[in-house]
């Protein structure tokens, strides 16, 4: 099955890999971040008794869960140069560079999905624990952040990191704005040393050992969380 399989064409690509692997990993990392942050404004938001509050967020979630992730990396790939050059007047203004286009996306993205699971978590905290912030003294503002959120974080931190699993994975698309991850450059290593078979086997393996493997951490985490019933 290996016959004429050229394991050395992986070896001396792995310093390319490994800074396609960086830039996969902060792309991740930072979106992560971002979109948990801007989703627990949403989840708030939605939340929220206030139409015109709760409204727009509802909106923006439903519009963004129904869109393709890859059509919006290109909206802020291709849209935010033009807008610049229109708000700015010139018309030799740049965009903002393929990563930085990236990572708005996919942290927008992404804040669509977190913004349902924080909102979920947030319900799931028992009514009681909010009457009894409330009958401390703590106005609504307190009682979200020291009682709320604390409690629904705890319950929701494994299908948070779930999510950037599946994040980590959704970062392949960013060769389509030239940005080089781990997949762009296992490819660009296929394609300029025509050992494809090798080089997107590699990439499969390596995607597998790594989603398995936080998989079976993010499972043995929600064990330790779970309380026995």
């Amino acid at each position: 099955m290996f016959t004429g399989f050229d394991f050395d064409v992986i070896q001396r690509a792995l310093p390319y890999l490994g800074q396609g692997m960086l830039t996969s990993f902060g792309l991740t990392l930072l979106a992560m971040v971002g979109g948990i942050v801007l989703g627990t404004v949403l989840a708030l938001m939605r939340l929220s008794s206030i139409k015109i509050i709760s409204v727009p967020a509802g909106i923006y979630v439903n519009l963004l869960r129904a869109t393709p992730l890859i059509l919006v990396i290109f909206w802020f790939y291709f849209l935010v140069p033009i807008a610049i050059k229109h708000i700015s007047g010139d018309s030799y203004a740049q965009g903002i560079g393929p990563f930085h286009s990236a990572l708005i996306a996919f942290t927008l993205f992404e804040a669509a999905y977190y913004c349902e699971i924080i909102r979920a978590g947030i319900q799931s905290v028992p009514a009681g624990q909010v009457n009894a912030a409330y009958a401390l003294g703590l106005n609504y503002r307190l009682a979200t952040t020291l009682v709320v959120l604390p409690q629904a974080f705890r319950n929701m931190v494994p299908i948070l990191l779930t999510q950037g699993i599946i994040l980590f994975q959704d970062t392949s698309l960013v060769y389509v704005v030239g940005l080089t991850d781990f997949m762009g450059a296992a490819s660009k290593v296929a394609q300029r040393d025509g050992r494809l078979v090798e080089m997107y086997l590699f990439a499969a393996v390596i995607y597998f050992i790594i989603c398995f493997s936080a998989s079976l951490f993010v499972k043995h985490l929600q064990l330790r969380i779970t309380p026995p019933r």
